[in-house]
């Protein structure tokens, strides 16, 4: 896979911004999962008040790679597991440089 066959895709996590790039096939899907993502935030936002996004986020990655274990031979397919995983690793390395 070469690089310029990647896209760049802004995306948001919580309250923070991130530039990560993705194959074009995959868009759909990092789209959904961040939907997903910033709802069970806000839903646990809603139901622990008083901590700070850090928190929320650890809680809700927690929560979602549990539903990934859980599903993943049942539901999800190994092109989207593997997109996370590559999203995953992209966002730890965003967030190693701050």
């Amino acid at each position: 896979m070469a690089n310029d066959e990647l896209i760049p895709l802004n995306i948001v996590i919580g309250d923070r911004n991130y530039r990560i790039k993705i194959l074009p096939a995959d868009e759909e899907t990092v789209r959904k999962v961040l939907k997903t993502i910033n709802d069970k935030i806000l839903e646990y936002k809603t139901h622990f008040a008083g901590k700070d996004m850090q928190d929320y986020i650890s809680m809700v990655l927690i929560w979602y790679a549990t539903q990934l274990k859980e599903n993943t031979s049942e539901i999800i397919g190994n092109d989207i597991l593997d997109s996370i995983l590559k999203m995953e690793k992209q966002l730890d390395e965003a967030t190693s440089n701050v």
